[in-house]
């Protein structure tokens, strides 16, 4: 027997999505190479308010995916509490990132990819979000469109 919970409204399900951006540490990463050859990785990242800021090795697939900019999709949670961000990326070198974004990455994250030289940041600008966690939150799912969240 599958136990259902109310429904929540969009308000809701916005505030629950920005709270787990806040909260949560790991971000499934999505992307696909030019001929199509997909890649799927955990990245941890720190959510600024506007954009998700994330670090890999400048050599791993993602990254060479999203060089310099790319289409990017992301999820959190697990598959009975559900957010899915498509969004588009930025690779950022170190040096090129504002040091209040580098600063937060490392506080929340208890590391710094600034020294390591083959790493780069990558700042994912969301242009829609989805949530659900059952069949029954399908509908109304959409929280983020074009950039802006739905009243």
């Amino acid at each position: 027997m599958i136990i259902r919970e109310p429904v929540r409204d969009r308000q809701q399900r916005i505030r629950d999505v920005l709270r787990r951006l806040e909260e949560d540490h790991d971000v499934w990463v999505a992307t696909a190479s030019s001929s199509g050859e997909p890649a799927l990785v955990p990245l941890s990242f720190v959510w600024d308010g506007g954009t998700l800021l994330m670090s890999t090795r400048r050599a791993n697939p993602t990254a060479r995916n999203l060089t310099p900019r790319g289409p990017v999709r992301l999820s959190l949670g697990h598959t009975r509490d559900v957010v899915l961000v498509d969004g588009l990326a930025e690779a950022v070198e170190g040096r090129d990132l504002p040091i209040a974004s580098a600063d937060a990455f490392t506080a929340k994250l208890g590391w710094d990819p600034r020294d390591r030289e083959p790493w780069v940041y990558l700042r994912v600008t969301p242009r829609s979000v989805k949530a659900w966690r059952e069949e029954n939150e399908l509908p109304g799912r959409l929280l983020m469109r074009d950039g802006a969240w739905l009243d």
